[in-house]
């Protein structure tokens, strides 16, 4: 998820397989200079529910955030270095199993990368999109659209919105999806989903 939204994007005609690149590297370079105004990382948070979380996380004068919805029971926050030290330490006083910081350079999907979305969001502008031969799902929204100045927006949204994984997953299949298939050398958004849906059909092929 995340970056993957890119891969997607081409994989469904959305995006030419050359501005797809040249999109990822902007985006890379631009978070890296975001990265360096200000220290910041991400945490990982296991054990407590979505809302429980976010309750912390506000109740905190810092900058920090949930991040990543990637499953129910699994949120990584993401702020400043003594935001989320501070939202561990609540955390784990609140039941959270582990609030284990990461290995991180920056605070990634959160208000800290606000810099890099407004250099993002000239070179999407630039960049031509077409209407993708499928509905694709957004982080930031979760929700599936084929209109690409919808996709254009919340592609900029995304570098300072959370990744809705959770919720995408939970809406792919209240649409309908009952396969999901994780192409490529891993197997970690198969056992993201088997935690959303246990019921759910999800495996990974080297390739179709």
């Amino acid at each position: 998820h995340s970056l993957g939204e890119f891969s997607a994007l081409v994989a469904a005609g959305a995006l030419s397989f050359e501005d797809g690149l040249k999109l990822v590297s902007a985006r890379a370079m631009a978070m890296q200079k975001a990265c360096e105004l200000q220290p910041s990382t991400m945490a990982a948070v296991l054990g407590l529910d979505d809302a429980k979380v976010e309750e912390i996380c506000a109740s905190i004068n810092e900058v920090v955030v949930a991040a990543n919805y990637n499953c129910p029971g699994q949120l990584v926050i993401s702020g400043s270095v003594k935001g989320v030290d501070m939202a561990c330490e609540k955390l784990k006083e609140a039941g959270a199993k582990r609030a284990l910081k990461l290995a991180v350079s920056g605070a990634f999907h959160s208000p800290l990368m606000e810099p890099a979305r407004q250099e993002l969001e000239a070179a999407i502008n630039a960049t031509p999109f077409k209407k993708p031969v499928c509905p694709i799902y957004q982080n930031a929204t979760a929700k599936p659209t084929s209109s690409p100045e919808e996709i254009k927006k919340n592609l900029v949204a995304q570098l300072t919105a959370p990744v809705r994984w959770t919720q995408t997953v939970q809406n792919m299949i209240a649409d309908g999806a009952t396969e999901f298939v994780e192409l490529g050398p891993g197997s970690v958004l198969q056992g993201l989903i088997k935690k959303v849906n246990k019921d759910i059909s999800a495996e990974s092929k080297q390739s179709l």
